[in-house]
């Protein structure tokens, strides 16, 4: 559920100007992301702890993490890392890399979140029954890739222009990356149920309860007829990315920031219900910062 902190109300607020502002009930940082901090944060690891990755994609979280002593890498840096200790982010790792790091001496912090070692465990469970299988997801991303990295033969499916890659399987097994719509995800399911040739399809849905929580609560706002949608994350969050786009396939003028210096006063013209959100990646106070400006300017 949505975090609260004293400062962002219940209920919908209505500005002095009519304007009424509705908080999503389910918004912000999930459990999995928040202990992945708290534990870099921890005061033992300050100067001692590299991070291999974006801890999670937000950058106000990186510039804590940096601000803390926390050194930050990407994975194709890994042998530039002088700390003792190194981190897993929450969007995991393969087994190699997780070796690698251990055989080289590291200690090593996995801050793997625990659905998404679920979506691991289940895409290999899926493997040792004989299944191919399919991870329906975005190619490039470092949750998808470390699934992948674990398999002995997988493909990765983002829609139907991807099906090429299922030429010749019968029996077929599907996982998704965890922050995606399950829309989008029983679609295709359905899609691959219908190629030519495929004789059974395994679906285990590996999409996590906190990005279904923050998605059914997109609905909720969609419901009370709100015509302006604030989605506030990092832009190269994928799950805040997806609920920005709940909102604009309804038709509903919609904008992904980053913080409260993204606003455009120009997007409140006219409106009389704005809908605030944030992906399982926004600290508390980026939330609070954005409905104070959003208050601010609809006065």
């Amino acid at each position: 559920m949505r975090p609260t902190s004293g400062r962002l109300p219940a209920c919908a607020t209505v500005t002095p100007a009519g304007v009424r502002i509705t908080l999503a009930q389910a918004m912000g940082t999930c459990f999995g992301v928040q202990d992945a901090i708290d534990l870099a944060l921890q005061p033992e690891w300050r100067g001692r702890l590299t991070v291999v990755g974006q801890l999670v994609h937000n950058p106000q979280v990186t510039e804590r993490l940096r601000a803390n002593g926390v050194m930050i890498v990407e994975r194709d840096q890994i042998s530039t890392i002088a700390t003792e200790a190194v981190m897993i982010t929450a969007h995991g790792a393969s087994d190699t890399t997780k070796r690698y790091l251990s055989d080289h001496g590291f200690t090593v912090l996995d801050a793997t979140c625990p659905l998404v070692i679920r979506l691991h465990k289940l895409a290999r469970f899926l493997e040792t029954k004989g299944y191919f299988t399919v991870v329906i997801g975005e190619e490039n991303h470092v949750e998808v890739r470390g699934v992948v990295g674990n398999l002995a033969r997988a493909a990765v499916v983002h829609d139907e222009s991807d099906f090429h890659r299922l030429v010749g399987e019968t029996r077929i097994g599907v996982v998704s990356q965890t922050t995606n719509r399950l829309e989008k995800v029983l679609t295709l399911v359905d899609a691959i149920r219908a190629l030519d040739g495929v004789r059974e399809v395994r679906f285990i849905d590996t999409i996590c309860q906190p990005v279904k929580e923050r998605q059914q609560a997109i609905h909720t706002l969609l419901s009370q007829d709100i015509d302006l949608g604030i989605v506030i994350g990092g832009l190269n969050s994928a799950n805040t990315r997806k609920l920005k786009d709940l909102i604009a396939d309804r038709g509903i003028q919609a904008h992904h920031i980053e913080n409260a210096a993204g606003i455009d006063r120009g997007w409140f013209t006219g409106k009389r219900h704005i809908g605030i959100t944030a992906g399982t990646s926004t600290p508390q106070d980026v939330i609070e910062a954005v409905y104070d400006e959003v208050k601010r300017v609809v006065g």
